[in-house]
């Protein structure tokens, strides 16, 4: 590259699914997000997470929601 010249553009990066609604609160007996059915886990390294693991993840998050005492649903 010569003085002046700027860098070839690259693709944008893509962005991540994510079952995230915004509603970050964690049930303590489950452990469970009340949002989304994540774990504390599963949520800080959900961006490292391969896409196929991901979407394999959202597909069993509705069923998780028995987990949670249906008083805080």
């Amino acid at each position: 590259m010569t003085e002046g010249s700027t860098p070839p553009r690259s693709a944008p990066p893509r962005a991540v699914s994510t079952p995230c609604v915004m509603v970050c609160a964690v049930d303590g007996a489950s452990g469970l997000c009340l949002g989304c059915y994540r774990t504390l886990k599963e949520i800080a390294e959900w961006s490292r997470l391969p896409e196929e693991e991901r979407v394999r993840l959202m597909a069993e998050l509705p069923s998780r929601a028995e987990r949670i005492d249906p008083a805080l649903r």
